[in-house]
């Protein structure tokens, strides 16, 4: 496992998205074998694990908190702030929410839940537009300040929004997704990150799946799985985009590597500054993501990839309009639907 900056911390390049583990796709494996996935993390050499307020509201950094926090010196731990769960009508409903008073306590309640004293890279999660970024990023400034956290980290937003952000304090990284399926970090925040000395954190580096080579019937999807929100995943779409899939895995098997361990070598070869955090549920795609090639591909290899995966190969966008309108980032021309 190689190690990577990430903003003053020296970790390994492919982390772990611990978001699997309690939210947004299948149902979440059992307490014990959650457990034991992120101790086998621990074993292979991964020292990045990244959690948030949002996922499972709450229950995910309790989980991180239980069985990690007795290792806390042999990992850097990140975690987020900015949207969280308010309760209305018997549901827990998502609010983006980037006051200044709000950020503040969600740190206080995170490091209780994490069981620990400081939090290494605090993410603004979603920029709260109704909040100027530069009294959002003050807020945590302050709490750099106060030594509950590190550093200060930003998901999801422009090149614009980061250099707005990095005037009022240090950003030691920003997280976006990215893979060879989602290419938007490529129009400006990549070299943005590189302008200022961030590293750029990539969530989703397998596509949603997509990449792995499991995913072939999104009819199965869980009906919570926010995957069936996502235009991408649609029927329709997702039939059409089923040829590209294809081919790619025949690229990975002339590569002789597994189409998740080629997916995640693409994504660090962007740059130095460049770091993924895969998420999973099974030790076994754990310990396939930990073995991905440390070596860049050929040029010849990430040319037929580019070529492959251009900004407009797959049928149907990332995100529904809904979920678009929350986000910052730099986006291509709207894909076209599937007919």
């Amino acid at each position: 496992m190689i190690n990577r900056p990430l903003g003053p911390f020296s970790v390994s390049a492919i982390g772990l998205g611990c978001m699997n583990l309690s939210h947004a796709y299948a149902v979440p494996p059992a307490p014990a074998a959650a457990a034991e996935l992120l101790l086998r993390a621990l074993d292979l050499g991964i020292t990045h694990f990244d959690t948030a307020t949002l996922y499972g509201f709450g229950a995910n950094e309790e989980l991180v908190g239980r069985v990690l926090s007795p290792h806390r010196s042999k990992f850097t731990l990140a975690s987020k702030c900015g949207i969280h769960g308010v309760a209305a009508n018997g549901q827990i409903k998502r609010v983006i929410d980037g006051r200044p008073e709000t950020l503040k306590s969600s740190c206080e309640e995170s490091l209780k839940r994490l069981r620990t004293d400081v939090i290494d890279l605090y993410y603004l999660h979603r920029w709260d537009k109704k909040v100027p970024i530069e009294e959002s990023v003050g807020a945590l400034a302050a709490l750099v300040d106060a030594g509950k956290i590190r550093t200060i980290g930003l998901c999801e937003v422009s090149a614009g929004t980061l250099r707005r952000a990095a005037a009022v304090h240090r950003i030691a990284a920003v997280q976006s997704e990215y893979s060879l399926c989602t290419r938007n970090p490529e129009i400006a925040v990549l070299d943005a990150c590189r302008g200022i000395g961030a590293s750029f954190v990539a969530f989703c580096p397998l596509g949603r799946g997509f990449l792995a080579g499991a995913l072939r019937d999104v009819s199965g999807l869980a009906a919570k799985d926010i995957r069936r929100a996502m235009p991408r995943f649609e029927p329709a779409n997702h039939a059409l985009n089923l040829r590209v899939q294809r081919e790619y895995e025949d690229i990975a098997r002339e590569a002789g590597c597994r189409p998740s361990q080629l997916a995640l070598a693409w994504v660090l070869a962007r740059g130095p500054h460049v770091l993924a955090i895969p998420g999973t549920t099974s030790i076994a795609h754990l310990q396939e993501n930990a073995c991905a090639p440390a070596a860049a591909p050929p040029e010849t290899l990430m040319q037929r990839l580019d070529d492959l995966f251009g900004p407009a190969a797959l049928a149907g966008d990332r995100y529904n309009t809904a979920t678009q309108a929350e986000i910052d980032t730099e986006c291509f021309e709207p894909a076209s639907p599937a007919p």
